[in-house]
Order: structure tokens, then C-alpha cells, then sequence
């Protein structure tokens, strides 16, 4: 929790603490791990319910969606029957892309590109003229 943090942060911060609560500290300290313990016993009894009503071993990682979908409603069939078509496609999007990568290197290798030739010197840019000024009033 406090990995990104040094030592004098962590002091720093217990020292607000102790201004902000004073003689509390302690108290609140010791309302925070109470709470913290609370918390953790609910979480496991709650694992524990799932497991017993599904009549599975549920980790409180298997909590999720997707791995509890996976884990314990898919069997590995299931899971294989729903990969194949997108493994497919996949496989065939990717040869093809071998299949383009390939002729886009035999088309590099049949241009005659050479590394430190000059390119063709180009004829040089004139800028434009400034419109001339007629003087109409001096004839």
C-alpha cells in the first residue's frame, strides 16, 4: 500500500496524523483495524456461503465475472468449442498478413533502392518578382 512512498513521507504523515487526532490516535487506529478485520471475515464469509451453495472451492480471486464463468460453468470442451472460430479467423488473418508481408519484400528487393545515392538534383526555384511601381503622375 505504502510502496511508492520513503521514509519521510511516511513520518511526515504519521505526524499530520497525530496533529489532526491527538490523544485519539490510538482509538482511531485501533476503529480502522477493527474495521479492516470486519471487512476480511465478510469477504471470506461470503466465499464460504458461494462454496458451499455451489458445492465448488471458491477463491475470492474467482470473484470475478470471467474467471468464475470460466472456472466453473464452462468445462474445457466449451471453452475449446468457443475459441475455434476465432482461432480461425485469426489463424487466416494472419497468413494472409505473412502472405502480404512477403510480396511487399520480394517488390523491395526487385527496386533498385541504394543507400547513398544522391537523388536527382532538382533545377532550382526562382521567387517571384515584385510587381514594378509605375509613377503615373510623372509624365
Amino acid at each position: 500500500m505504502f510502496e511508492n512512498l520513503n521514509w519521510w513521507e511516511i513520518g511526515a504523515l504519521l505526524m499530520l496524523a497525530l496533529l489532526i487526532f491527538g490523544e485519539k490516535l490510538p482509538k482511531v487506529i485501533g476503529d480502522g483495524l477493527r474495521m479492516l478485520r470486519g471487512l476480511r471475515n465478510m469477504a471470506q464469509g461470503a466465499t464460504a456461503d458461494l462454496s458451499r451453495e455451489l458445492g465448488t472451492d471458491i477463491q475470492l480471486e474467482d470473484l470475478h465475472p470471467k474467471a468464475f464463468i470460466r472456472k466453473h460453468l464452462l468445462s474445457e470442451e466449451d471453452e475449446q468449442a468457443l475459441r475455434k472460430p476465432i482461432q480461425t479467423l485469426f489463424d487466416d488473418v494472419k497468413s494472409d498478413l505473412n502472405g502480404v508481408k512477403t510480396e511487399l519484400n520480394d517488390v523491395a528487393s526487385a527496386v533498385d533502392v541504394r543507400k547513398g545515392s544522391a537523388p536527382a538534383e532538382k533545377a532550382p526555384v526562382e521567387a517571384p518578382r515584385p510587381a514594378q511601381r509605375y509613377d503615373l503622375d510623372a509624365t
